[in-house]
């Protein structure tokens, strides 16, 4: 029988039960008094008993309504508890948040500022430069670099930062090899890598019409670390494309040289990955917006 009634009369029954007036029912209801009444008439008319005695001068409750009233009133007030919770969690950062993010100091910091800041956020953080798809799956956010076209995926993507990024070498490089323009160049010099991040060894270029070119280049070197990239890069190893900003002091120093080449590397992105786009749940807005403030 459950499936037959309306919510909408129940509710309607305990405001009139109350207010012992329709007429008052109706204006807490904010719904014209014809519909309380029709509510009631239907609720009435659905469990074949009478409710309410209406007089021109008075409503008094049926034993009948009292048992209704007194039996519902419990649930109706725990079905109320329990929706506002939901959009208590809907409005208020709060819950469990599980993050799966590169181990870089400016994330790990944004991670923990977070967290100071909203203390009915649980975090459960793992790490890994490149996240493998089939395992994604247990986490809210998946934070993950990339340079180049992303491939399609079931996950909302948003973009958080967007770094220029920059081929270098050491002068002690330069000084055995020499100095390459044509992205052609690249492909018979000693390179740094990726060994799986960012799609791996193609480095990737983009036109000034925005078109992208891949490269493949040599590589004795792949590593999933842009500090060991650089390091490596320092020592003469070979040619690194790196984030401009995480090396502009080596550049400035002498200790790195840029060079020009007949395109730029492709920006290296910061994307975010989540599961749904409608109904977002704050605690997961909320990181996502306070990541965008940190990494500006």
């Amino acid at each position: 029988m459950i499936d037959q009634i309306d919510p909408r009369w129940l509710n309607s029954f305990h405001c009139v039960y109350e207010c012992l007036s329709f007429k008052q029912a109706a204006e807490f209801l904010d719904i014209p008094t014809s519909n309380v009444s029709r509510h009631i008439a239907l609720l009435e008319e659905k469990l074949d008993a009478r409710l309410l005695e209406r007089t021109t001068r008075r409503i008094s409750v049926t034993e009948a309504g009292e048992q209704l009233y007194v039996s519902t009133k419990p649930l109706i007030d725990s079905l109320l508890d329990a929706l506002q919770e939901v959009n208590k969690h809907a409005s208020t950062p709060m819950g469990h948040l599980r993050i799966l993010m590169p181990d870089i100091p400016i994330l790990g910091q944004a991670v923990v500022t977070f967290c100071a800041a909203h203390p009915l956020i649980s975090i459960s953080c793992d790490t890994s430069l490149s996240p493998r798809e089939n395992l994604l799956d247990g986490f809210d956010v998946v934070l993950y670099f990339h340079r180049g076209k992303l491939e399609d995926s079931n996950w909302v993507v948003k973009e958080l930062a967007r770094l220029p990024s920059v081929v270098v070498a050491s002068p002690s490089l330069l000084e055995k090899h020499t100095s390459p323009y044509r992205l052609a160049d690249l492909q018979s010099l000693p390179c740094i890598s990726t060994l799986t991040a960012v799609n791996g060894t193609p480095w990737i270029f983009t036109t000034k019409e925005g078109r992208l070119t891949t490269v493949n280049v040599k590589s004795n070197f792949r590593v999933n670390s842009g500090f060991m990239a650089k390091s490596a890069a320092l020592s003469g190893v070979g040619f690194a494309i790196l984030p401009l900003n995480s090396c502009k002091a080596e550049i400035k120093s002498g200790e790195l040289v840029p060079l020009k080449l007949e395109q730029q590397p492709e920006d290296l992105v910061l994307y975010a990955f989540y599961a749904g786009r409608k109904h977002l749940a704050k605690k997961i807005s909320a990181f996502l917006a306070h990541l965008e403030h940190a990494l500006q």
